[in-house]
């Protein structure tokens, strides 16, 4: 018989354990995320002279939920299928099901796809309620607006991914996640210039972002459960970021595009967007650093988990800052060009 992985290899690949100052730090990220969201577009726009936004706090929780409820989701049904062809531990009879199954024989990572579903279900309906509530409409009136259709289509279609994730063909998700998507893409380009070329952006970066986060969740989460298979986990995590580079260069492309389109250079600096704007490419950048020395250990065959842990840290403030971005004002109108 082979001899079992070693302490060292195990700690490489799972990490270490959850200390009193990592539970510290958690805590008050979660406390700076909160502020972040209910304040972060008024004090982006301070200065700029541009109207307050009515709910801009309660909006941006709202499609910071409805971001992460798509990237958990995606990233499982992702995530789950490249755990299914990665090779099973050695130490341990292989199996099949919905995810790989770890050296101590565990069952695969539980499922969140339907709690999330109905998270995003419930932030989108949500939104309709605040809609009309700082618009002073009923709710038949918003629901005969562009956006409470959006809105309604978006709940409805969370809905029915919950349900799908709980029958034995969980990708059945994908065709209700995609209207989300889609919806989600006209909701966000109402201008009259190019609008198709701007919801096409969208569609393509909402997609490649949420597998990327959603994926790279379910990826450690399943090196949690192979703990005990270093080699397994190695492989795990190197195809998901061969993967990751693809879609990296999908949101760089997306990314750029988007910004050339919706951006006039004079006003990046003295817009709330363009502010926040720079606050999130400075954040992607730091997600690319942590990518990059997650493959480097990886490769060395160090401890790959704690960079990848903290560039998945990072991703979740990337996607709360882009929920903000899609509150502040459109900066198109305020350009001299």
């Amino acid at each position: 018989m082979s001899p079992g992985p070693s302490a060292d290899d195990t700690a490489r690949v799972s990490g270490r354990g959850i200390t009193p100052a990592t539970t510290a730090l958690v805590a008050g990220g979660a406390l700076a995320a909160v502020l972040v969201a209910l304040l972060g577009a008024s004090l982006a726009a301070r200065g700029t002279g541009e109207l307050r936004i009515p709910g801009a706090g309660a909006t941006t929780v709202l499609r910071a939920a409805v971001f992460a409820a798509l990237a958990v989701h995606l990233g499982e049904l992702a995530g789950g299928r490249l755990a299914r062809t990665t090779p099973a531990p050695a130490s341990g009879p292989a199996r099949t099901g919905p995810a790989p199954a770890p050296a101590s024989g565990a069952p695969g990572p539980r499922r969140w796809a339907v709690a999330a579903s109905l998270v995003g279900a419930g932030a989108s309906a949500g939104q309709i309620l605040l809609l009309a509530r700082v618009s002073g409409l009923d709710l038949a009136t918003v629901y005969g607006t562009s956006d409470g259709r959006f809105l309604l289509v978006m709940a409805n279609g969370f809905l029915l991914a919950a349900g799908c994730a709980t029958l034995t063909r969980p990708c059945l998700a994908l065709a209700p996640l995609a209207a989300v998507i889609g919806a989600e893409a006209l909701r966000a380009h109402p201008e009259p210039y190019t609008p198709m070329l701007g919801v096409g952006l969208t569609v393509v970066h909402l997609t490649a972002a949420s597998l990327w986060t959603g994926g790279l969740l379910y990826v450690l989460r399943a090196l949690w459960l192979r703990r005990g298979d270093p080699a397994g986990s190695r492989e795990l995590l190197a195809r998901y970021a061969r993967h990751a580079g693809r879609l990296l260069a999908a949101l760089a492309a997306t990314g750029t595009l988007s910004t050339l389109r919706r951006l006039p250079a004079d006003v990046v600096l003295t817009t709330a967007y363009g502010r926040v704007l720079i606050a999130k490419l400075v954040l992607v950048a730091v997600v690319c650093a942590l990518a990059l020395a997650a493959r480097v250990r990886l490769r060395r065959g160090g401890d790959a988990v704690r960079p990848a842990r903290a560039e998945l840290g990072v991703l979740a403030v990337v996607v709360l800052v882009s929920a903000v971005l899609t509150v502040v004002p459109d900066p198109h109108w305020l350009s001299t060009r």
